[in-house]
């Protein structure tokens, strides 16, 4: 993150678009509320008093529309508050689904920012794969069907399992693997693709699946992030009960990342990003070659940003609220290895009944902890594949790391009743 105030001519009139006011959005929302030379106002479907009371105070002002993802309503909304603020310069959201309706709204008030088209090419994921193609960056296999008949042309042709997601998805939401004919038919049968909504279908890849955060400023990589999930994404959709881990290793800079550290500024280049930060998956094969998943034009979820604070000792959430306002961002070194056990609830209840194993954690691992969010009973279970409660553990070795979150994720359990 910067390591000084920014010296700004102006004040730079912000509008951030929060559809509700959840918790990680309200981080998000707290940084540019704390970055000087900003103006914020906020257009959001919550009433002003779902707000922390510490944010309210210092809005510029709050603006309250149905449906936040209709491009009519939130052009409305940030017109208004442009009205009282005497313009917008800056028209912001961290959410996936907002990044398109964001992007028309910039064009049809004049407000500067990512455009329509580009916003798509992140969020169209066969779009993506076709710009991905054209640039030469490396990707699976991919086809886009509107129809059972070509669904099932596509996997005759490539005899290999298949993974469906929707064209507009996100991460590995409503994302699944189909290995044989008798998987596709069910898919076929349960949610086929039409000419209103067509998916994607990809070659199912093996390796380790990363992420890779980066920020570009007038098109040059100045920073980047790795982080390994394990298992994979749709490892933990396909299987509720499982509980997983993000590391983000100490060392990044050496030969075992050369490849995504070019490929994947490429690719984020590609599809038209010029300054901003971006979240991208990828895989790295067994054979140590790169494939492109998917990249998202915003910060990245599942506590990733809170991850990147705690490794580089930087105010990540801070830090990208400048980047936005101001277009300027001091890369921060990264000084620990550091890593997040999501914990997931067992069994068929939909209520939490008991957490159980903590005091079987390690004196050593608890050492490591240095944040967490453990469930509580009698609260509903979480739908989210984030699942219903986090511990983050942070050290100078990278294995140490690992073991701590293999404990963690083995010991401690959740269960429904």
């Amino acid at each position: 993150m910067p390591s000084g105030p920014t010296t700004v001519a102006r004040v730079v009139k912000v509008v951030f678009v929060a559809p509700y006011a959840m918790e990680a959005t309200n981080r998000f929302l707290g940084a540019f509320l704390a970055t000087e030379g900003a103006e914020v106002a906020v257009v959001t479907s919550d009433p002003v008093e779902r707000l922390p009371d510490a944010f309210r105070d210092r809005l510029a002002a709050h603006w309250r529309v149905a449906d936040c993802l209709d491009p009519d309503q939130l052009a409305h909304g940030v017109g208004s508050v442009g009205a009282r603020l005497g313009g917008v310069d800056v028209l912001t959201g961290i959410l996936e689904p907002l990044q398109v309706p964001l992007a028309e709204v910039r064009e049809r008030l004049g407000i500067p920012g990512m455009d329509a088209a580009t916003a798509e090419n992140f969020r169209d994921k066969a779009r993506m794969k076709a710009v991905f193609e054209r640039a030469g960056i490396p990707c699976a296999r991919h086809a886009r069907v509107d129809d059972a008949q070509a669904a099932r042309r596509v996997f005759a042709e490539w005899r290999t399992p298949v993974v469906v997601k929707p064209l507009a998805g996100m991460g590995a939401r409503s994302t699944f693997r189909l290995d044989d004919e008798p998987a596709v038919e069910r898919w076929l049968t349960e949610a086929p693709p039409t000419g209103a909504s067509p998916a994607l279908m990809e070659e199912f890849l093996t390796g380790r699946e990363f992420s890779f955060e980066s920020v570009l400023v007038g098109g040059e990589l100045v920073w980047h992030s790795i982080g390994r999930y394990d298992p994979t994404p749709l490892t933990v959709v396909e299987n509720p009960w499982i509980q997983w881990s993000v590391v983000l290793p100490r060392r990044i800079d050496g030969d075992e990342f050369a490849e995504i550290r070019s490929v994947g500024a490429d690719a984020v280049r590609a599809l038209g990003m010029e300054t901003g930060l971006s979240h991208l998956e990828w895989f790295q094969r067994p054979d140590g070659s790169v494939a492109i998943s998917e990249v998202g034009a915003r910060p990245p979820g599942a506590q990733i940003a809170t991850l990147m604070s705690w490794a580089h000792d930087a105010d990540m959430y801070l830090a990208w609220a400048r980047l936005v306002v101001h277009g300027v961002f001091d890369p921060p070194e990264r000084r620990h290895a550091v890593g997040a056990a999501y914990l997931r609830a067992q069994g068929e209840g939909r209520t939490i009944a008991s957490v159980t194993g903590i005091d079987r954690v390690s004196e050593r691992t608890h050492r490591m902890v240095v944040e967490s969010q453990l469930p509580t009973a009698g609260r509903l279970r979480s739908e989210s594949y984030e699942g219903d409660g986090f511990v983050i553990v942070r050290g100078e070795d990278s294995a140490a790391v690992d073991a701590a979150l293999r404990e963690i994720v083995s010991v401690i359990r959740v269960e429904c009743e």
